[in-house]
């Protein structure tokens, strides 16, 4: 049985007129891989819906589900992706530098998965402190000797941090504020741990790329938000803070970096508006471009089933590669099961040998690729495409071909 919870309105503004704009069907949650001996048993699925808020452009789900049901095992980790490590390793250089943190400075990381951020914070001589409600995340990075939190982050979690270990200098969370489901206890929570002066960076899939790229495979429960600088700037003001610097960046083909301090301890940087102005010319507050968005993502569906139907047809093979949880939307929202993707390849051993959820494709190891060559890859991973394509250099060199499913379907 399901356990959603409506939302009767918006989590920014709280405002009721939040209007759905693309319905995704009713899904299994997207990071609940299953083993063989579970395929017969109950698998819950949830309303994937997305609504506008037409007082304050927040775009959202209108139904959420218990964090706890998400987030207490968990099998994604950020170290499997080369790009990913990189990029996490460069982020703690940057703000370490940027901030002049030293040795005394407590670096606090919401949603730290397996640790990659902390590791780079560590190297650079700052206290790290990770937070997260994965167990099995904890015992995988617990040779790091990195502290850690094993607990959602919320107001009452906040208080416990404080007083077990300090305040911080600095609060970083990569791809989870889109998590959070009751904002103001988060931002609470943020105002209790951050010392004074001290400094919020988020990192976050950007509202505007995702409608730009037709990113619907984007869209899972774990993300009940769906952010642009907009709506995110009314958020903070409304509890006393700022956003005082925000970034486009390339990584996952578009997130959003922003710097968020409480108000009047730091200094707004032009971007902030710029970034809010491209916004509005791009039509992200209006509700038709989110209507022409839903009929992209249902000619995405058509073209895609009529390729993999043509491909069976004249006995091509196709394969996936890739096992993130946005795969999991898409293979759902196109009902592609293991008759037509028989598997899906993925570097990550916490996956293989499990079936994705709802549609029960199995995933190996990416040597499967070499011994069987399908003729096609499906890239369920698209937005790491160059980094994949590059490590199977020897699976293309042999004839074999990838498919792009967005922005549109094509072929490399």
């Amino acid at each position: 049985m399901s356990s959603e919870k409506k939302l009767s309105s918006c989590l920014v503004c709280q405002s009721p007129r939040v209007e759905l704009f693309l319905d995704l069907g009713a899904t299994a949650l997207a990071n609940q891989f299953l083993r063989a001996d579970e395929l017969n048993g109950p698998e819950p699925t949830y309303p994937l819906r997305v609504g506008f808020c037409h007082a304050c452009g927040h775009v959202q789900l209108l139904e959420a589900v218990p964090p706890q049901a998400m987030f207490e095992s968990y099998l994604y980790v950020s170290s499997a992706s080369d790009t990913l490590k990189a990029h996490l390793e460069d982020l703690s250089g940057d703000l370490v530098r940027r901030y002049g943190l030293g040795s005394g400075d407590l670096v606090i990381d919401i949603g730290c998965n397996d640790g990659t951020l902390l590791r780079g914070f560590k190297r650079h001589g700052v206290r790290p402190l990770g937070v997260d409600p994965a167990q099995n995340l904890a015992d995988l990075a617990a040779a790091d000797n990195i502290e850690r939190c094993v607990d959602l982050f919320t107001g009452e979690t906040a208080k416990e941090i404080v007083s077990n270990w300090g305040n911080a200098a600095l609060v970083t969370a990569t791809n989870t504020f889109p998590h959070i489901q009751d904002l103001s206890d988060f931002i609470g929570g943020i105002k209790t741990v951050l010392r004074p002066g001290g400094v919020l960076v988020l990192e976050m899939h950007y509202l505007l790329d995702l409608i730009e790229q037709v990113a619907f495979d984007t869209i899972y429960h774990e993300h009940v938000s769906y952010w642009a600088l907009g709506p995110m700037s009314e958020l903070f003001a409304r509890h006393g803070m700022a956003v005082v610097d925000a970034e486009r960046l390339s990584l996952h083909h578009g997130q959003l970096r922003v710097h968020v301090q409480r108000q009047g301890e730091g200094e707004s940087q032009p971007s902030v508006e710029r970034l809010i102005q491209a916004e509005q010319q791009a039509g992200l507050t209006r509700f038709d471009t989110y209507l022409r968005f839903a009929e992209r993502a249902g000619k995405i569906k058509d073209d895609l089933q009529e390729s993999l139907a043509a491909f069976a047809r004249h006995g091509q093979r196709v394969a996936g590669y890739g096992a993130p949880a946005k795969g999991n939307t898409l293979l759902s929202f196109l009902g592609i099961n293991a008759q037509l993707l028989p598997y899906i390849a993925d570097r990550s051993p916490l996956k293989q040998g499990l079936f994705t959820p709802g549609t029960h494709i199995p995933v190996v190891a990416p040597e499967r690729l070499l011994a069987d060559q399908p003729d096609y890859l499906l890239l369920l991973a698209w937005n790491f495409a160059d980094e994949i394509i590059a490590q199977q250099a020897e699976y293309r060199r042999r004839g074999g071909q990838f498919m792009v499913p967005v922005p549109e379907v094509r072929v490399l």
